[in-house]
This record gives C-alpha cells, sequence and structure tokens, in this order.
C-alpha cells in the first residue's frame, strides 16, 4: 500500500481528487453485506408472509435509492453517473441472508463506493422491516468483493480474506 492519501492536499487539508483530466472508462463494483437472523424470521422473509410486506422488493428499492444518495452521504464522493445497480439476495443457509450489489458506470472515478453504500443500505432496511419479529438481527461482513476498471486495475477479494466472526 504505497499510495498516498489522495483527500489530503500537502498542508493536509481535506479536498475532493480531481479527476478531471482522467478518461471516462467502464466502471464495475460488486459488494456484499449479510444478515444473520432467527430461522424463523428467514423463513417469513423467504415465503414473503411478514407484515410490512416483501422484505426483497423493499430493500432492493433502498439500495438502488442509496446508490442514488451516495455522494450526499460519503464526504468527498464524486456523483457519478450510473448505468445499472443489480441487487441480488440469497440465503446461505437457514438463518443467513447475503446481499449483493452489482453497480456499473462509465465514468472518471470508480463505483466502490456506491456499491457498499447499496449493500448497506440493503442490509439495514432489512434490519428496520424485520426488528418487530426478530431485534437480534446482525448485519456483518459488508464489503467490496470485487471491482474492474480505472487506474488501480481490477480487484478481486479473495476467499479467506473475509471472516465470518468479526462485524
Amino acid at each position: 500500500m504505497s499510495e498516498s492519501l489522495t483527500h489530503f492536499d500537502e498542508s493536509g487539508r481535506s479536498r475532493m481528487v480531481d479527476v478531471g483530466g482522467k478518461s471516462a472508462t467502464r466502471r464495475v463494483a460488486v459488494a456484499s453485506a449479510s444478515v444473520e437472523m432467527d430461522p424463523a424470521t428467514a423463513r417469513l422473509i423467504g415465503d414473503r408472509k411478514l407484515s410490512k410486506g416483501d422484505v426483497f422488493e423493499v430493500a432492493r428499492i433502498a439500495g438502488i435509492m442509496a446508490v442514488k444518495q451516495t455522494p450526499n452521504l460519503i464526504p468527498l464522493c464524486h456523483s457519478i453517473s450510473v448505468s445499472s445497480v443489480d441487487i441480488r439476495f440469497e440465503f446461505e443457509n437457514d438463518s443467513t441472508l447475503k446481499i449483493v450489489s452489482i453497480v456499473s458506470a462509465m465514468d472518471r472515478t470508480g463505483v466502490e463506493m456506491e456499491a457498499l453504500t447499496s449493500v448497506s443500505v440493503a442490509a439495514l432496511t432489512v434490519y428496520d422491516m424485520c426488528k418487530s419479529v426478530d431485534r437480534e438481527m446482525v448485519v456483518r461482513n459488508i464489503c467490496l468483493d470485487q471491482k474492474t476498471g480505472g487506474k488501480s486495475g481490477d480487484f478481486k477479494r479473495t476467499p479467506d480474506a473475509r471472516s465470518s466472526s468479526t462485524g
């Protein structure tokens, strides 16, 4: 990690990185998060029988909306012309919901923060919709799984780099 902290100038003052001289390229980022819950809660979600409605669809909309709000939430984050957002849900077992967000854009800077914000808000929405039946849910493992495009090149998380024992 020899790269300098680009969000600070030589005097240590915060700044937004100048991406004006960079060429627009296709950028894709994939992020994921897990929500651990009681198996009974998972069944309610999967059977779409929660009284508040379809958890998957409400969380999907929340995740998409979060992508659009990322520069308003994360200081110094550029506004990006996002091309697409795809949010997927899959139960890894009887009590763990995995959420994956795939964000793409043709721009001068990456979409990692948009993908990470998307899965974070989608996971929090799952919690919000289900808290009346399960307050012990835990959101874990919010991470960037891969990204393509840009000067720094491609990245793909190694499988053992992620531990389910940390939050």
